[in-house]
């Protein structure tokens, strides 16, 4: 490929994409998003301008303030960089810009054009972008935090704990750290290699055209790009959120992330949402336990808890 392309694909507001994870469900929240918009390139990989979408308080901050980033779902294979007002992630940036702080949305790299790794390539090019850019951002490098919905969950767990070494911090501003210090994961898939994934319905259709695995072929590469695999003392604190009828991603998938991370004595909380499926979205004749403007409440207290500091 030549030249650079900028890639910025639009999604009409109140419209509802479902594929691993790609949900805009009302749940109820304020009319309108709360902070005003900036856009530009992060990085430039594969000879595509990325771009990050910076929500941020009309009045700049005269202090460095934190940053929450959010990954989009779908699959790693569709999917937009947008939020829409009324939704879940709607009201987490209402909360988060109305605290006085920054929200941003991440376009990526989508297979299979692109496969597996440039999604994760992509995600921490653009934290490294925001430490390496924080001072004319206003932004505190040591108060970022990441969330992400389903192939988003994967890529925001990936992001807080994948090292160096796992080899995806290649590319623009090497010289800056891709580490964050919260994690909200929802629904994203965490052990690729498990059986409960690999008899998913949707692994067929993402194993190959993301990760280059033909069914029965080895697990190696989906091995690599499980969260689960980077699991070690030291890691972010974690939210992990799970439909507990999600028949896309597996319950299980969540509960082993968290049962790892408490494990290596890392700080892990798992909220299993009763009644919801894929996307937090009602499944069958029960009710949700947990409403998604509830679930949007408590990811917002969840970064002001581990990003805030006294007096904030």
């Amino acid at each position: 490929m030549s030249g650079r392309k900028r890639w910025w694909r639009v999604l009409v507001p109140g419209a509802s994409v479902l594929a691993l994870g790609v949900v805009l469900t009302s749940c109820g929240g304020s009319p309108s998003l709360a902070g005003t918009p900036s856009t530009v390139t992060y990085c430039t990989n594969g000879g595509v301008d990325l771009a990050v979408q910076i929500y941020h308080p009309t009045d700049v901050p005269k202090n460095p303030v934190p940053v929450v980033v959010y990954f989009h779902g779908g699959g790693w294979q569709q999917g937009v960089p947008f939020i829409e007002a009324g939704t879940q992630f709607g009201d987490v940036e209402t909360s988060i810009v109305n605290h006085g702080w920054y929200f941003a949305t991440v376009q990526y790299r989508l297979a299979p054009e692109w496969p597996w790794p440039a999604q994760i390539v992509d995600a921490k090019c653009a934290i490294r972008y925001l430490r390496a850019s924080a001072g004319f951002l206003h932004i505190d490098p040591s108060r970022i935090g990441v969330i992400g919905d389903s192939a988003g969950g994967q890529l925001a767990a990936m992001i807080g704990l994948a090292p160096p070494l796992a080899g995806f911090d290649v590319g623009q501003y090497a010289d800056q750290s891709s580490r964050v210090e919260a994690v909200v994961d929802e629904y994203g898939p965490t052990d690729l290699a498990a059986p409960g994934w690999l008899s998913s319905p949707i692994a067929a259709q993402t194993d190959e055209a993301v990760f280059g695995v033909a069914p029965g072929g080895d697990t190696a590469p989906l091995v690599a790009a499980s969260p689960v695999t980077y699991v070690a003392p030291g890691a972010p604190p974690f939210l992990v959120i799970q439909g507990a009828a999600d028949p896309i991603v597996p319950p299980s998938q969540s509960v082993e992330l968290v049962r790892r991370l408490t494990a290596a004595q890392d700080q892990a909380r798992l909220v299993l949402v009763q009644g919801a499926g894929h996307g937090l979205v009602p499944a069958g004749s029960e009710a949700m336990s947990l409403d998604l403007a509830a679930v949007g409440s408590d990811v917002a207290s969840f970064f002001f808890t581990q990003l805030g500091q006294p007096g904030q």
